[in-house]
């Protein structure tokens, strides 16, 4: 299958209702913010930067408190890259994983982990090689970075990334607001300032980038 003519996945219904008040995703970088995190309105986080030995205390105390939470599997110190790490994850209860590795994506739907593909755009060739890679993954959500980079791409593409969560330089509302305009589920971002964003606060989107949105208006 041509990548660019994947049929437009549907975001799957536990994220679609854990994102539907605040379409913020916490990205948690270290144990520092945890607390934070725990009692913000955001109710979905990315851990990374945790180690192997931290995850089984971490994981479930954010379940216990109602968050939806995805582990970086490729920066989490000591947690190996195959199908064992992520049975580890799954028992001790994360919801998901989140990974560049295609091999990982595949094996994560299988145990009843949701899947998080990560891809970094950078120019046309590499947006074809991102492309190939969600097609074959079949993710539940794409992290799709930088997030600028979603006002250059067509609509084909965005249709074929869909859903994806923009990240990468969120650093205001106006930029989430942008981001969500231009076809994003959610964006993601390491500020704990936006983990308070509920979708009625987003502001307007900026005049420079209203033409953006209304080229991509069906």
């Amino acid at each position: 299958m041509n990548p660019s003519h994947r049929p437009r996945a549907v975001l799957e219904p536990r994220l679609s209702a854990a994102l539907a008040e605040v379409p913020v995703i916490a990205s948690v970088v270290g144990p520092q913010l945890l607390r934070q995190f725990a009692e913000a309105p955001a109710s979905v986080c990315i851990l990374a930067s945790m180690s192997v030995g931290q995850l089984p205390q971490i994981v479930p105390a954010l379940r216990k408190s109602g968050k939806t939470v995805f582990v970086n599997v490729d920066s989490s110190p000591g947690l190996a890259q195959d199908r064992g790490a992520l049975e580890f994850l799954k028992h001790m209860g994360a919801s998901g994983m989140v990974s560049t590795r295609l091999s990982l994506v595949e094996k994560g739907r299988p145990l009843g982990l949701l899947t998080m593909q990560k891809v970094f755009v950078t120019d046309r060739s590499n947006l074809r090689r991102s492309l190939d890679a969600v097609a074959r993954g079949v993710p539940d959500l794409v992290e799709l970075m930088p997030a600028p980079i979603v006002a250059h791409m067509s609509p084909e593409s965005q249709t074929a990334m869909t859903p994806f969560v923009a990240a990468g330089f969120i650093e205001t509302a106006q930029d989430a607001a942008v981001a969500i305009a231009l076809g994003a589920s959610a964006v993601a971002t390491s500020d704990p300032r936006l983990w308070q964003l509920r979708r009625d606060q987003l502001p307007p989107v900026p005049a420079h980038a209203a033409p953006l949105v209304r080229r991509r208006t069906p």
